[in-house]
């Protein structure tokens, strides 16, 4: 991978050159060799399409289960493997997102996915990946796991990228860079624009993260995966969806990036029960954004009646169901907090977060019940 200025140019670049730009970029390049020899473990299930009416293949127990899985219309006993490409559940997805089945990786949560794409690009003791704190922890976290040298690139004052430091960041070893956007902690969105410059001109993976963003002003990348061939999306159900009992986390790609995720995952990553569940769930969708609206709505609340403490330094500007607020004594705040039977986040230690609680927008009745005890610790 050629080390290039990504801050050479801050057009968006038109559609013609993108085209050139994906006929210059080839995801093999970057692709670890011994996963381009990989020969990944297969089913008969991974190699059949079609209804079966005997299945002799995977030494199941052909007489059944104690268990039946009743999920509305769904009733079946839990003996059989359940689908290893999850192609029910991707077909919902694909309908409500507009975009095309082989596009779409599901993973055990977001987490499977960083893992994974971190296995396949990354040469351990040699890559590296870029992190832009602060932001969600996992990304090293599976860095460390897997012995991929991280490079932290830290975030603006204002909680935006330096495109300048990042250019300088990368080197020949450097295979993907994160970026959370709605960011966690902080709750603001990236500039688009300059998400942009970084998919045109880095040689890597770019991954971004929208875990929130249902709650966002900003419009989803997820769109654009056919456009930028380095690009990687993921999503979730755990936060909009309400689904995060079920770890169910979606990445979105060329076809060439999600063959090589569903290469390296296991076999039978997600479990029928998931499954099931989750597709019982993407029947509301109706139900999904009134909550979206309405938890919206409680973060306006909460942020007007945040500012209005004396004990709060700065709610900053969130587009997630959360809010990081500064607070004067944060740490005893929080202590104090605990003794309430009210549990936030404390993200003092967090560089860049100094002095800030994370606070999750509650229920009505949650949030003006964290309110009144703010306000006996103001007393």
């Amino acid at each position: 991978m050629a080390e290039k200025n990504i801050n050479e140019s801050n057009d968006t670049t038109p559609s013609s050159e993108k085209v050139q730009e994906a006929e210059r970029f080839n995801v093999a390049d970057l692709v670890r060799e011994n996963i381009k020899t990989l020969v990944p473990y297969t089913t008969a299930r991974h190699e059949f399409t079609g209804e079966a009416s005997v299945m002799l293949d995977a030494n199941e127990n052909s007489i059944g289960s104690p268990v039946t899985l009743d999920i509305g219309d769904f009733h079946e006993s839990l003996n059989r493997y359940p689908d290893p490409l999850q192609i029910g559940f991707k077909k919902r997805i694909s309908e409500i997102k507009g975009i095309p089945v082989e596009h779409i990786f599901a993973g055990n949560g977001s987490d499977e996915a960083i893992d994974v794409l971190i296995r396949i690009f990354c040469e351990p003791g040699v890559d590296n990946i870029i992190t832009l704190p602060p932001t969600y922890g996992m990304y090293s976290v599976c860095a460390a796991i897997n012995n991929v040298k991280v490079k932290e690139v830290p975030l603006t004052s204002d909680y935006q990228m330096d495109i300048q430091a990042i250019a300088d960041a990368v080197d020949d070893y450097t295979k993907l860079i994160f970026i959370c956007s709605p960011n966690n902690p902080t709750g603001n969105s990236i500039n688009r624009q300059d998400i942009e410059i970084i998919l045109n001109n880095f040689d890597g993976i770019v991954v971004i993260d929208e875990a929130y963003i249902n709650y966002a002003r900003q419009k989803t990348f997820s769109q654009e995966v056919s456009e930028y061939p380095n690009l990687v999306v993921m999503q979730t159900l755990s936060k909009a969806w309400g689904l995060a009992a079920l770890r169910l986390g979606l990445a979105f790609a060329g076809k060439e990036i999600i063959n090589l995720m569903n290469h390296v995952k296991y076999p039978y990553n997600i479990n029928e029960a998931t499954q099931q569940l989750a597709l019982h769930g993407l029947k509301n969708v109706m139900q999904v954004n009134e909550w979206t609206k309405e938890t919206v709505a409680q973060r306006d609340w909460l942020e007007q009646e945040l500012t209005r403490l004396s004990l709060t330094e700065k709610v900053f500007p969130s587009d997630a169901n959360f809010l990081l607020v500064k607070m004067a004594d944060a740490p005893n705040v929080f202590t104090y907090l605990q003794t309430q039977g009210i549990i936030v986040r404390n993200r003092n230690t967090t560089r860049g977060c100094e002095g800030c609680l994370r606070i999750t927008v509650g229920t009505e009745e949650e949030n003006k019940k964290l309110i009144e005890a703010l306000k006996n610790y103001n007393n």
